[in-house]
């Protein structure tokens, strides 16, 4: 029986010691849970240890092919850019490895079953219905990934019931938390839940309280909770090893992670599993899908 691909975790990095010992951990983890493969992990930038070590570590350990996963929740330059460059070095420094690339972890419906429950732990009192949730994400100068945090947000909105969820940014982006805080205030919204949409604690989700709790300080009219990270949550590990699935299959296909079809998403339950009928956009004159590649986006799933 051949052995499996072993599995390479790549973390963006942060200068935060809880933030970086919370990856390694979460490494860890996967490993205790899947002893059938090696396990490792690293970082691109900032914390240690380097992404290359790991790769070195699972070479000492036997092991000739992995599948790389990003622990990240979206596709910005480090995902796009900087992992596959780190890769490339690797497989040069270490002549007869091979590997597969996955895809970034959001905004995938386990992630927002967590999201969900951190918004419930700081609820008490307040009904839905009268919460704005305030999401916000990194930020970056890559439109495709702050689009991605949009994206995020209205899954999240679709069939849970909150007054609204509107989208900032702590860094590179606009609006920024206080913009995001202004914003739901200028809708009307009196009860803001403010949720990072991070992984893990670190400087960023850190600048997100801070800056909420300056906020609300300078608005006594509004009220405004915060909610915490994502963290190691059993939906997490597990969505992990369904990107290492994917790729270590080649099965990188289109998202339909957040497909009405495929997985039940509130309110659509009904649509799971249903014959797909083309669709024609009146307003879009001329207009065809195409899905390059020859990758029809089918939903016989």
């Amino acid at each position: 029986m051949t052995t499996p691909p072993a599995l390479l975790i790549a973390g963006h990095g942060t200068r935060d010691d809880a933030g970086a010992e919370a990856f390694r951990a979460f490494v860890q983890e996967l490993g205790r849970r899947h002893p059938e493969l090696p396990v490792a992990g690293g970082f691109i930038e900032l914390s240690p240890p380097p992404l290359g070590e790991a790769v070195t570590e699972l070479v000492e350990r036997g092991v000739r092919r992995f599948a790389a996963v990003p622990l990240m929740l979206v596709s910005a330059g480090h995902a796009k850019g900087d992992i596959p460059a780190a890769l490339a070095r690797e497989k040069e420094r270490h002549p007869g490895i091979s590997y597969t690339y996955g895809r970034p972890l959001g905004p995938h419906p386990a992630l927002l079953s967590v999201l969900e429950r951190r918004v419930e732990e700081v609820l008490g009192e307040w009904e839905r219905s009268e919460v704005t949730v305030l999401l916000v994400g990194r930020g970056s100068t890559d439109p495709d990934a702050n689009a991605e945090v949009h994206k995020a947000a209205r899954l999240f909105w679709e069939g849970r019931g909150y007054a609204g969820v509107e989208t900032a940014f702590v860094s590179l982006a606009a609006p920024d938390v206080p913009g995001g805080l202004d914003r739901c205030a200028r809708l009307g919204a009196e009860r803001v839940v403010v949720l990072p949409y991070f992984l893990f604690t670190g400087i960023l989700p850190d600048r997100v309280r801070r800056q909420t709790e300056e906020w609300a300080a300078a608005h006594p009219e509004a009220e405004v909770r915060s909610a915490d990270v994502i963290g190691p949550e059993p939906e997490l590990l597990d969505l992990v090893m369904e990107r290492y699935e994917e790729a270590v299959k080649g099965d990188l296909r289109m998202n339909c992670d957040s497909c009405v079809y495929r997985i039940a998403l509130p309110g659509f339950e009904d649509k799971v599993g249903m014959a797909q009928q083309p669709h024609f956009h009146p307003d879009d004159d001329g207009h065809h899908h195409h899905h390059h590649g020859g990758h029809a986006h089918s939903h016989a799933h």
